[in-house]
């Protein structure tokens, strides 16, 4: 009964073993995943402050330095730093973008699933006012038959009483 090479195992899910013959892919989120990391990073303090070490020491090398050590001339405005400091800006924008494109798909689907978990609420909040809602008319229902049951009794004694007091009267007049 058993198949031979294509014999599948039970105690994997299926799938798998393709998975083992192409091997392990790479997550497609990689790229989302690092624009994120990316966006955290420049916007802490240490960014700002490794950032800021940074210009000073190429600044202060590319002054201090003797001439043929230096390679970014003051003469010219420090040209290679604003480059790197301009090329460093150019990518930081879009992936700063992209990782906020990310954040609001995120924020939209919890916004989702806020509204129907909202909606559960209300219908089950409703669902309970309604029982309770039954409850009371049926507990009024109640305490009204019980109201009605005690002055019949108390109806239906007055008027034994009647009749004995006319049984009495009767018997003693005979």
């Amino acid at each position: 009964m058993a198949r031979g090479s294509d014999r599948t195992r039970l105690d994997a899910p299926r799938g798998l073993s393709g998975m083992r013959a192409r091997g392990a892919q790479p997550s497609r989120d990689r790229f989302g995943r690092f624009t994120e990391w990316v966006a955290r990073a420049m916007g802490t303090p240490a960014f700002l402050a490794i950032l800021t070490v940074f210009c000073a020491a190429w600044l202060a090398w590319n002054t201090l330095m003797p001439e043929p050590l230096r390679f970014d001339s003051a003469a010219n405005g420090f040209t290679a730093l604003t480059l790197m400091l301009s090329l460093q800006a150019s990518y930081a924008a879009p992936l700063i973008l992209l990782a906020q494109n990310r954040q609001d798909d995120r924020d939209r689907v919890q916004i989702e699933q806020d509204r129907q978990r909202a909606e559960r609420n209300l219908a089950d909040t409703e669902y309970l006012a309604r029982e309770i809602v039954a409850l009371r008319m049926a507990m009024t229902e109640l305490a009204g038959e019980v109201m009605t049951k005690e002055t019949l009794r108390q109806e239906l004694k007055a008027l034994l009483e009647q009749l004995d007091e006319r049984g009495d009267g009767s018997a003693a007049s005979s």
